[in-house]
C-alpha cells in the first residue's frame, strides 16, 4: 500500500537544526510503503521510506539482483555455522531485541551484524549510492527496514524518519563511520537523534576470530565458516532533551570512547568464546 506524504515544514525541527548545513527547497512527495514482516508480528506493521528514483547504468541494473542473491545466500549459509557469544558491560542492553534504542557500530561489522540482528525489525540509515542500494535490499531480506539518507545527503530527512520509527517503538541503527569514513570516527547523527527523541544510545562491536578482511576503507569483515564470534554491548548512554550543543560534543566523545572500549575488549577475548564467561548463546 502506498500513500503520499509531504513534510509540513521546509525547515528541520529545532533539535535537529544544527546537525547538517543542508539547504531546503521544494521537493516531490516522499513515498511511504507499508510492508508486512511475519517475523516481527508482535509489533506494529513497519513503514519503510522508499528510495527516491535513481538511474543506474545498464550493467549495474543487470548485476544488482546477482549481488543481492549472492550476498543474501552467503550470509544465510555462513551465519548458522558461527560460534557466537554475547557479552555485556554493566548497564548495557540485556538482549539483542530490546527496543527502542539507538544502536551504533563500526561499518566493518555490517555482515555479521546483519545475521545476529536478523528479524528484529531494526530501522537503518542507508545511503543512496549503488553500494547502499544493494546492501539495503540484502538487509531487508533479514528483516531490516532501510531509511534512505546518509551523513552527507538527505541527512535531516533520514533522521526525521528514524525519529518517527523510535516514536513507534522500533530500534534504529547507525554504521557510525559509514558510508565512506573516516574509519572508526563517530559522527554526530545518533547523539542529535537521542536528544530529540529521548531514547538512549547503545553500542556494540562484533569481533570475528577467523575472517576475510577486505582491502576497503573500512576493512570489511567477512566471517569464515565455523569461526568464533564475540559481540560486546556497551552500557547505555542517555542524552537529556535539554542538552546544549556543548553537551552534545561531550556525549559524542562518550559514544566514541564506548565504541573504542568494546572493540578492544571483543578483539582481545574472541579466542575465548566457548569457555568460561564467554559461553555460546543465541542472541541473549
Amino acid at each position: 500500500m502506498e500513500q503520499a506524504f509531504r513534510p509540513a515544514s521546509k525547515k528541520p525541527p529545532k533539535e535537529l537544526a544544527g546537525f547538517s548545513p543542508l539547504r531546503y527547497s521544494k521537493r516531490p512527495p516522499i513515498t511511504i510503503t507499508v510492508v508486512t514482516e511475519a517475523s516481527t508480528d508482535e509489533a506494529p506493521t513497519p513503514a519503510e521510506v522508499a528510495p527516491s528514483p535513481r538511474r543506474f547504468t545498464p550493467l549495474q541494473r543487470i548485476v544488482l539482483p546477482i549481488i543481492i542473491a549472492a550476498g543474501y545466500s552467503f550470509i544465510r549459509l555462513i551465519g548458522p555455522t558461527l560460534r557466537v557469544s554475547i557479552s555485556h558491560e554493566e548497564g548495557a542492553q540485556p538482549t539483542v531485541g530490546q527496543r527502542p534504542l539507538i544502536l551504533s557500530f563500526w561499518h566493518a561489522c555490517i555482515i555479521p551484524a546483519t545475521y545476529l540482528f536478523r528479524d528484529v525489525g531494526i530501522r537503518v540509515m542507508s545511503s543512496n549510492s549503488y553500494d547502499g542500494e544493494y546492501m539495503g535490499r540484502i538487509i531487508h531480506k533479514f528483516g531490516f527496514v532501510a531509511v534512505k539518507g546518509s551523513s552527507s545527503r538527505n541527512a535531516v530527512r533520514a533522521l526525521l524518519g528514524l525519529r518517527r520509527a523510535l516514536q513507534e517503538g522500533w530500534s534504529v541503527a547507525f554504521s557510525i563511520d559509514g558510508p565512506r569514513g573516516p574509519r572508526h570516527q563517530v559522527k554526530p547523527g545518533p547523539v542529535a537523534l537521542a536528544r530529540s527523541s529521548g531514547v538512549s544510545l547503545s553500542t556494540f562491536h562484533i569481533a570475528v576470530e577467523n575472517a576475510w578482511v577486505l582491502n576497503t576503507w573500512d576493512r570489511l569483515i567477512i566471517p569464515k565458516p565455523f569461526s568464533r564470534v564475540l559481540m560486546r554491548f556497551g552500557k547505555l548512554i542517555p542524552v537529556p532533551a535539554d542538552a546544549t550543543d556543548e553537551d552534545l560534543e561531550r556525549y559524542q566523545q562518550e559514544l566514541q570512547d564506548s565504541l573504542d572500549r568494546i572493540r578492544e575488549f571483543a578483539e582481545e577475548n574472541v579466542h575465548r568464546v566457548g569457555t568460561g564467561e564467554f559461553r555460546r548463546g543465541n542472541r541473549t
